[in-house]
């Protein structure tokens, strides 16, 4: 499937209700577990999500609109959320990342993207040349990633629980 933009923007959109949806009334151990050492629990992905919103998606499309190739894409801090979350809660994690999709996206309306634009370059200091339409299209993959990654940790919290049943669940494997 080729990129649309009109697309990507609805699951960009609608990834903050998804999580909300998903989170929210549940009790501590299920935000909080992992997969075990060196893993992400929900609540760590979504510490993430919000580092990304704030120094990745749309600071990186500004880069490409402004200069392009000629200055390379800051590094980004994968684990920055650990220190940045420490102390808050859920709900505000959630609020906060709300807020931030929120203004993300009516930044990216008021670049007025247009096809030629999608196809502007940058540099990313890692994998070289990238288009600004690879960037917004991997912003919706990273989305969709850290809510599969979400569904994972959650679901293997009961890997013994289901007993034989685990042959049957992807999830679990």
């Amino acid at each position: 499937m080729d990129f649309q933009l009109n697309q990507a923007k609805q699951i960009l959109h609608d990834t903050p209700a998804t999580l909300r949806s998903l989170l929210e009334h549940l009790p501590e151990p299920w935000i909080t577990a992992n997969e075990g050492d060196n893993t992400w629990s929900p609540f760590d992905v979504l510490g993430h999500l919000i580092h990304g919103e704030e120094t990745d998606w749309i600071p990186r499309a500004r880069i490409i609109l402004s200069g392009g190739e000629a200055r390379s894409f800051e590094a980004f801090d994968r684990f920055a959320m650990f220190e940045k979350s420490k102390g808050k809660t859920l709900a505000e994690l959630l609020a906060k990342f709300e807020a931030a999709r929120q203004t993300s996206l009516r930044e990216l309306d008021e670049m007025r993207l247009t096809p030629e634009l999608l196809e502007k370059r940058g540099r990313h200091p890692e994998l070289g040349e990238v288009t600004l339409g690879q960037l917004l299209a991997t912003w919706v993959v990273h989305d969709l990633d850290h809510i599969a990654q979400i569904v994972r940790v959650m679901s293997r919290q009961y890997k013994d629980a289901v007993g034989p049943w685990s042959a049957f669940l992807r999830v679990l494997q």
